[in-house]
């Protein structure tokens, strides 16, 4: 380092010393803007101390009133101590309140919280989840969220909630755990039918949840938080993630309803289905709450007044993982194909295809060998890329043909460099290439292949619970993103973080670009050189375009496309550096003087472009002769 640097560099640090000295706030200023923020925190403590006032004003008149109706036909039920029911087994704890009887927390075992410090996922809690069940009598009518229900046959698995009416008929609802994530329950009136109309067939029901943000990465959860449902007979749907949707009209009758995060699930299922008509709502939240959306259905079902068919209900609360689901549906007592398992969003149908009968059987198989995650997507893209190889090795020959005529074909075509003659020019390259035995399209089929597992696993990677957690190399979560740098501020199109698996991916992306434009520059004649000058700028953009796309997005979905990116890379320098020109140019020399010898034995392919050019010779004749006359 010689002097003049050292002085530049030291200049550079006085500079930037002196202008963080100049631009730090001083004693004033922090002092004023600590009151600020005491202010602004005093005026937040005195809305929550309003509104717990509120709230307990509130509930004190309702109290009272309850206590005032004597006539009331559920007044004694109006009045109780409040107890929580706990039904658990080993995967899941689920916690009833005797208040409304019905289930308001949902632990799931086995899964990592957001702050890995249990082992376990609360799903919804009281504060969070509301499930009301309403019956209109002819004078009043029942709402289940204000009963008090008494417990019996309490067991780890079992529990029966009676609301005793004035009259000795009840409301009873009865809960059965499975060994897993189902639950079974029943909802009953005994002794009640007098108290409703004789045409009155059917109850309402409100579900509502806060859905928590379960992982690190807010976007990208979001993305796939959804209220989705299944029309009866018919396919799934969900209401769309990005949008607000208040009161959204469902005019099919409906399997089951579920408030979905991207890797856990509450579904709501009916023996006699939902009836068409549902509201349906979904509310984004705002990032830094804690909550994804606010989701909220209206619905209607079964009800039998005399008490002789219960309203059947199923309840699966659990993880988002397609095999399991698949069995635990075997459990529903509906006899319905309930396809529970589409929760797990595996793309449109054809992706869906390649996912369900091909992506999710490789990756069970790879995992159940004791493979990590990380070398489990290594495995899987070296099994792609050994499926592929012989389509992109056939892609790569066609391009290489066409390099190697490239002499000839300039020396064929160079007297048609004028633009009027560009008609003249492409007839004459496509006459030489079905001389030659060469397709030019050859080369894109392979990439269309490619093209439809690239968008499978931009679907499976982010819906594959197995990634939640696991770590590899330096990525501590494969499941979200893996930041090399984090900051407060969100910048729009970037957030507050730099994935590095996004920055590698996006580099492998320029080097396959890279080396894609050079083996097409080496094939393209005359002006169609020219023209991939800005075919070249286009496609190294694209990777700053998968940057801002998908540095919020899973690092495994990243390291996918990197270790992707770089194989097919490397495939293509092996290809080329293992390719002898001069033999090639030799075997196509003698193809051409035997489809000379003989017209007959060229491909289809070349037969048929020879045919169109020579179609095209005869239309411009024939525009000629129209012209002079």
């Amino acid at each position: 380092m010689n002097r003049d640097t050292l002085i530049g560099f030291v200049l550079i640090g006085l500079v930037l010393i002196g202008f963080s000295w100049y631009n730090q706030p001083s004693q004033e200023e922090i002092e004023a803007y600590q009151r600020q923020q005491d202010s602004l925190a005093a005026v937040q403590q005195d809305k929550d101390v309003k509104a717990k006032i509120a709230e307990a004003e509130r509930k004190a008149k309702a109290e009272e009133a309850a206590k005032g109706d004597t006539t009331a036909t559920f007044y004694s039920a109006l009045n109780g101590q409040d107890r929580s029911i706990v039904l658990k087994n080993d995967k899941v704890e689920l916690t009833l309140q005797t208040k409304g009887g019905t289930v308001s927390k949902a632990v799931i075992k086995g899964f990592k919280n957001i702050d890995n410090t249990k082992d376990e996922v609360t799903l919804f809690d009281e504060k969070t989840q509301q499930l009301n069940f309403m019956l209109a009598g002819k004078t009043e009518n029942i709402i289940t969220s204000a009963l008090y229900f008494a417990p019996t046959n309490v067991s780890d698995s079992t529990v029966t909630m009676t609301a005793l009416a004035q009259n000795g008929g009840s409301i009873v609802m009865n809960y059965r755990l499975g060994h897993d994530y189902m639950l079974h329950f029943t909802l009953q009136a005994n002794g009640l039918s007098g108290f409703f109309a004789p045409n009155y067939k059917e109850m309402d029901i409100e579900w509502g949840e806060l859905a928590r943000q379960q992982e690190k990465g807010f976007m990208f959860e979001n993305r796939y938080a959804t209220l989705t449902y299944k029309e009866k007979d018919g396919s799934t749907d969900y209401l769309n993630e990005t949008a607000e949707k208040i009161d959204e009209k469902i005019d099919e009758p409906l399997n089951w309803v579920a408030f979905k995060n991207q890797f856990f699930s509450a579904a709501l299922i009916a023996r006699d289905d939902f009836r068409s008509g549902s509201l349906m709502t979904s509310v984004p939240q705002e990032k830094g709450t804690g909550y994804l959306k606010q989701f909220n259905a209206k619905l209607k079902t079964q009800f039998d007044p005399t008490g002789l068919r219960p309203s059947e209900f199923e309840m699966y609360i659990g993880p988002n993982d397609f095999r399991l689901i698949k069995d635990v549906e075997e459990q529903s007592e509906f006899g319905k194909d309930l396809d529970l398992e589409q929760l797990v969003y595996l793309g449109w149908p054809l992706f869906r295809i390649i996912n369900r009968w091909f992506t999710i059987y490789v990756f069970d198989w790879l995992t159940s060998w004791g493979f990590s995650m990380g070398i489990v997507l290594i495995l899987i893209t070296l099994l792609l890329k050994a499926i592929t190889f012989p389509m992109v090795k056939k892609s790569y020959m066609s391009s290489a043909k066409m390099r190697v005529l490239k002499p000839k074909l300039d020396e064929a075509t160079k007297q048609y460099d004028k633009p009027e003659d560009q008609m003249q020019k492409q007839q004459a390259m496509m006459q030489m290439y079905a001389q030659y035995g060469v397709s030019p399209l050859s080369g894109c089929l392979p990439m269309l292949i490619q093209m439809p597992i690239w968008i499978a696993m931009f679907n499976f990677v982010p819906n594959a619970i197995q990634l939640r957690r696991e770590s590899f190399l330096w990525i501590d979560d494969l499941s979200t993103y893996d930041p090399i740098v984090e900051w407060q501020t969100h910048i729009w199109g970037i957030g507050d973080h730099l994935s590095l698996t996004c920055i590698l991916f996006c580099g492998a992306q320029i080097l396959y670009s890279y080396m894609t434009m050079r083996q097409q520059k080496d094939q393209m004649v005359g002006a169609q050189a020219e023209q991939m000058k800005m075919m070249q700028w286009m496609m190294y953009l694209m990777p700053l375009m998968f940057f801002f796309m998908f540095n919020d997005y899973s690092s495994g979905l990243n390291f996918y496309y990197f270790v992707s990116l770089f194989f097919s890379a490397a495939i293509m320098f092996v290809l080329r550096k293992t390719t002898n020109d001069e033999k090639l140019l030799a075997i196509l020399e003698a193809r051409y003087k035997e489809n000379k010898a003989n017209p007959k034995k060229q491909s289809g392919l070349a037969a048929r472009l020879e045919a169109m050019q020579k179609q095209a010779e005869e239309m411009q004749r024939q525009r000629m002769q129209q012209q002079r006359k």
